[in-house]
């Protein structure tokens, strides 16, 4: 069958397997699961809020937070919604256009959060060892070209391998994917032709993307070891060590899964496990990321408060006022 065959042998949908051995206990799945979901986008949404509401936190480091919230806010909604469905419904079908499109957008948002973390500890780096440049190194301008060529280091080497996925001939019609979503594995067994050359080239895609992200954070968080070490205060020591020990741990757990997952020849034979590894990208990490890097912090903490100070001024004016129209207009 020649590439491109699959739209006429009649493979429109796919039929997602989901979660393996979870029959009986799909309720309690589910509402697990939706928690989990509402949490990391109201952590998210409350930081990318707070963010752009308060004049103290237009910094670098809060910018950038914002930015990856967003990435967490969308890479999530581009799963779990979708996943959530096929718990409530029989059929777990999703149409062949979606199934690539939820393909694209998880890789190319991924990507642009493994590079933007690579920005988050560059930016971390000199502000504490070159707290004299930073002003000028990361002033506005710079940081908006950063993070926009984050998105866009994700957004055009994934549209071609997404290009050849959508291109590769499936032989069965209504065939089911391995997979609680569209991940590249699943995808690439289901083929109905030899996928060497594409599975060597996502490897050499997410090993350019992962392992040198990795490598520059890894760099840029010894670098700030080194210089927390010269903190001649105890206490400024073990405060500095707890705020590192807390990324580093999140960004052990994302890059961890991701290599696992990714950085490999071949990815087609993995199919049973990947589910199980992939819920640390699409769950935890997400629901993490609020927590471990602003809500945590004592800056964020205080913006919030005054936030919501001001949001639930707002709403007792307006009732009031609401009241006190209402016994006018009864008059």
């Amino acid at each position: 069958m020649a590439p491109g065959e699959n739209q006429s042998s009649g493979v429109t949908e796919f039929i997602l397997a989901g979660f393996p051995n979870l029959n009986n206990t799909k309720a309690e799945v589910f509402s697990v699961f939706l928690l989990v979901y509402l949490l990391t986008l109201t952590g998210n949404m409350l930081i990318v809020g707070v963010v752009g509401v308060d004049a103290r936190l237009q910094t670098p480091m809060y910018f950038f937070l914002s930015n990856l919230s967003c990435l967490e806010i969308l890479l999530t909604s581009v799963i779990i919604p979708k996943m959530l469905s096929n718990f409530l419904s029989r059929q777990h079908t999703i149409s062949f256009a979606a199934c690539i499109t939820q393909f694209y957008f998880y890789f190319f948002l991924g990507a642009s959060e493994f590079l933007l973390l690579a920005v988050m500890s560059v930016d971390r780096y000199l502000a504490i060892c070159h707290p004299l440049h930073y002003p000028l190194l990361m002033n506005g301008a710079v940081c908006s070209r950063v993070a926009l060529a984050c998105w866009m280091g994700g957004l055009v080497p994934v549209l071609g391998p997404t290009v050849a996925v959508a291109l590769l001939p499936f032989c069965e019609q209504h065939t089911v994917v391995q997979h609680f979503f569209c991940d590249s594995g699943p995808l690439l067994r289901l083929a109905c032709t030899n996928t060497k050359k594409l599975e060597e080239t996502d490897f050499v895609l997410a090993s350019l993307v992962i392992i040198s992200s990795l490598i520059i954070t890894a760099v840029s968080y010894g670098h700030i070891a080194l210089a927390v070490l010269r903190i001649p205060s105890v206490s400024g020591r073990q405060k500095a060590f707890s705020t590192c020990t807390s990324h580093l741990m999140v960004v052990t757990l994302f890059y961890g899964s991701a290599i696992f997952l990714y950085v490999r020849p071949s990815q087609s034979g993995s199919v049973n496990t990947n589910w199980a590894v992939t819920v640390v990208t699409t769950f935890v990490t997400p629901l993490l990321n609020p927590f471990i890097y602003a809500l945590r912090n004592e800056r964020v903490k205080e913006a919030l408060k005054d936030m919501f100070r001001k949001v639930g001024v707002g709403f007792w004016g307006n009732l009031l006022l609401a009241k006190r129209f209402s016994k006018k207009t009864v008059k």
